[in-house]
């Protein structure tokens, strides 16, 4: 079964929508025990850091979630936000977060360098380098453009986690993977082709 879960936080209607478009079967969730029977789990999720933590521990979700992705072992796509809430630490709210990758969540500063005129948030479209080969990117053309809305941004302390970055003002991960856990800072569902690419990559994987 195929589970998104709901924690009250993003447009996951989109994520929903998307994934049905790509012929899956999909139940959208808050409910712990519908967690538990997952065999694939995706985690988006739009807004602060340490809000979503609050939403997931409200809705009992965190253990659920530990099992299954930890002990486990099953597949879990973190978007945006759900990306980032698997980091061990978020800069907002100063909060600890799922712990599933050794990484920080920190946000972008650009008063003190001469990329000061970037906007935060990065909003809109943006590539993606590739730094490995992985099946998530298998059909995901060199030039493809994803959409991003992020002030935060993951910060892996071992390279070997990162699968893809970007670049505003800094090159940034925006695509991380160790294992069964995978993310991405940019919003797959809302990125066309490319983006549904990447996420049939994910939801076919045995």
């Amino acid at each position: 079964m195929l589970v998104i879960v709901d924690f009250g936080m993003g447009n996951l209607r989109s994520v929903l929508r998307r994934v049905e478009k790509l012929g899956y079967e999909v139940l959208l969730t808050a409910d712990p025990e519908d967690v538990k029977r997952a065999s694939k789990i995706i985690l988006p999720g739009v807004g602060a850091f340490a809000s979503g933590m609050q939403k997931l521990k409200d809705r009992g979700l965190i253990p659920a979630l530990n099992r299954k992705v930890l002990d486990d072992g099953t597949p879990v796509l973190g978007i945006c936000l759900g990306m980032q809430m698997m980091c061990k630490w978020g800069e907002e709210g100063d909060t600890q977060g799922l712990g599933w990758i050794d990484a920080d969540c920190v946000r972008f500063r650009f008063e003190d360098n001469q990329n000061g005129y970037l906007r935060v948030p990065h909003m809109g479209w943006n590539t993606i380098d590739k730094q490995k080969p992985d099946v998530l990117l298998a059909n995901v053309p060199e030039d493809s453009r994803f959409y991003f809305v992020h002030s935060y941004y993951v910060q892996p302390n071992d390279s070997a986690a990162v699968l893809a970055t970007t670049d505003y003002g800094v090159a940034f991960t925006s695509m991380v993977r160790q294992g069964n856990i995978s993310g991405t800072q940019f919003h797959p569902e809302k990125s066309h082709q490319a983006g549904a690419n990447l996420l049939d990559a994910f939801l076919s994987q045995a």
